[in-house]
């Protein structure tokens, strides 16, 4: 069906209510504007969906969430009677339309017959996997776009171990979802008559304080935190989201006496009115932060995103300079910390494990391997660090320890099988509080990382092609670099293309090919013969295309100096030099 004739069945379609049509004519003169609304469905993707507020099939609306959740509905009740009693749990952010979208989809699954689970207040992300866990729901939903900038909202699905819905399950998912062709197929049903029949519920207040009290089991060294925590200054920002009181209780029950938000940013907020971004990755989201720690003289400053499942770290470097930790520079503390103090404990099992995902750095691997660990990789998206937990717990022949990402994720413990902000938030004050014992900030920690294992850097460029002429630009991207492969960056020959749709992997030097054992993603890594690699991939929830680069120096100076070169040469060779 062509844009204009979805556009012209939208109008006119009796299911669309009053508000949403005027939207809508408002735009009818706009061409441009009604083939990018219209151009295509808002996809049901491996994840969920995620997309631009307002009315349209390519947005994200009542009408799409309502498709989303019908099809999960008609999945749920194929999978037998029980998984139907046993029901959905369902959170939500700070977003704009996140309260509306999460009441909207309970009442399409109520009138479904599925009992559904909802908070009255919104939660992080990682609260709605433990609730999941805690219910024992066959699904879970969480409405929320993560770090997405204020236009967007999301819908997130959960399967009954906690996890995010692997790729095998989502497909089946999506199968439902678009065999759903009119609004007609979308059941709803009233709040009251939903309450009356038992099948709205509200989420008690004592799941999540098994879940409070669950982090708190995670801190290794209470002694420790109860001797220096109660000096230690720390400044907070939820950034409008959703941390704002389950870090600070847990924080406050362990000892951690100085903790102050950032007022500004303290209440929820859908326009996240104080930053253009609000994301921990993105150091202007810190501004606040660090004016108010520099007043304060601050030991540490912790920011989570708007759902709570990533987390920011800015420290003091060797010139007394307040600077922003990239995620792999946090996810390497965290490991050598997290495995040296159950190492010292006596309590480190031979058969722990470490998870990472492929475009995170390997200083976290020679750090686990120091301590006799192994690091498991798995594709980028935390849904398979969390399914390689399940895995482990059927299984029973390894033991999860500890799981991170380079874009701001981190898990420990396995009742969540999400990445959680609150428990990393928890660990990462912890780890500041021995470091600080020590007489050390988590800089002085990571110099001494770099000076035992070399200096790591990575950094990340993300380019953003909206439309679909991005989406063909990402695609042509994709397609050259994978048929012209550089004989070298910065005069390093590659070595080993790692080609993540094909599954395999190509010693260049060698001439040996080898299978790669993961699911089929569209990435692209190349490994350069110094270690040195980066990697290339479309981003599965915006309209960019990513590129991952690391290198390993000596000293941070000529780490910098290699990144600038490497940066340079390989964003030209993709054709998308500035």
């Amino acid at each position: 069906m062509e844009y204009m004739d979805k556009y012209k069945e939208w109008l006119s379609s009796p299911i669309i209510d009053d508000d949403t049509r005027k939207e809508l004519e408002s735009i009818k003169d706009d061409k441009v504007e009604i083939e990018d609304r219209f151009f295509k469905d808002l996809e049901f993707g491996t994840g969920g969906l995620r997309g631009v507020i307002g009315a349209g099939s390519n947005r994200m609306n009542i009408y799409t969430v309502g498709k989303a959740t019908q099809g999960l509905a008609n999945y749920i009740k194929k999978q037998g009677v029980k998984a139907v009693e046993q029901g959905v749990a369902i959170a939500y952010d700070s977003r704009r339309m996140s309260k509306e979208f999460a009441e909207h989809a309970a009442l399409v699954l109520n009138a479904n017959g599925i009992k559904t689970y909802v908070y009255g207040e919104l939660q992080p992300t990682p609260v709605l996997s433990f609730t999941v866990r805690e219910l024992k729901t066959t699904a879970g939903i969480v409405i929320t776009a993560s770090h997405n900038p204020p236009q967007y909202n999301g819908y997130k699905v959960y399967w009954s171990d906690g996890g995010q819905i692997p790729p095998e399950r989502a497909s089946e998912i999506i199968g439902e979802v678009d065999s759903i062709s009119n609004f007609n197929d979308i059941k709803r049903m009233s709040k009251d008559e939903a309450r009356e029949k038992g099948l709205f519920n509200i989420v008690d207040q004592k799941v999540l304080d098994k879940y409070v009290e669950k982090v708190k089991e995670l801190c290794i060294n209470r002694d420790l935190v109860a001797q220096v925590g109660k000096d230690m200054k720390i400044i907070y920002t939820p950034l409008h989201g959703t941390g704002n009181k389950p870090v600070r209780r847990v924080l406050k029950e362990l000892g951690f006496e100085h903790v102050e938000v950032v007022p500004e940013q303290e209440m929820p907020d859908p326009n996240f009115s104080t930053v253009s971004y609000p994301n921990p990755e993105d150091r202007d989201a810190f501004n606040l932060a660090i004016e108010k720690a520099k007043k304060e003289g601050a030991d540490l400053i912790l920011g989570t995103d708007p759902d709570c499942d990533r987390v920011g770290v800015v420290v003091k470097d060797n010139r007394g300079e307040y600077i922003v930790l990239s995620g792999n520079q946090t996810g390497s503390l965290l490991v050598n910390y997290y495995l040296g103090a159950m190492h010292r404990q006596d309590n480190l099992p031979s058969n722990g494990k470490v998870i990472k995902t492929i475009v995170t750095s390997e200083l976290g691997r020679e750090v686990a391997k120091s301590y006799g660990i192994d690091t498991i990789d798995t594709l980028t998206g935390f849904k398979f660090i969390g399914e390689k937990i399940h895995e482990f717990e059927q299984n029973g022949d390894n033991v999860f320890l500890f799981g991170y990402e380079e874009s701001y994720g981190y898990l420990a413990g396995d009742f969540v099988r999400d990445k959680d902000a609150v428990i990393a938030s928890m660990l990462i004050c912890e780890m500041a509080a021995y470091y600080k014992s020590k007489g050390m900030t988590l800089y002085d920690g990571l110099e001494a990382l770099w000076g035992k294992y070399g200096c790591y850097l990575e950094e990340l460029k993300s380019v953003s092609l909206a439309g679909k002429e991005g989406m063909e630009k990402i695609k042509s991207t994709m397609d050259n670099l994978r048929n012209n492969v550089p004989e070298s960056i910065d005069g390093v020959e590659v070595a080993v293309v790692e080609d993540y749709l094909k599954g395999e992997a190509v010693d260049i030097l060698g001439g040996n090919r080898k299978n790669i054992e993961l699911p089929k993603s569209n990435v692209l890594k190349f490994i350069m013969k110094d270690d040195s690699w980066f990697a290339v991939r479309p981003s599965g929830t915006e309209p960019k295309i990513k590129f991952y680069f690391s290198v390993i120096e000596d000293n941070l100076d000529s780490a910098k100096e290699k990144m600038s070169r490497v940066i340079d040469e390989v964003m030209d060779k993709a054709g998308l030099s500035k």
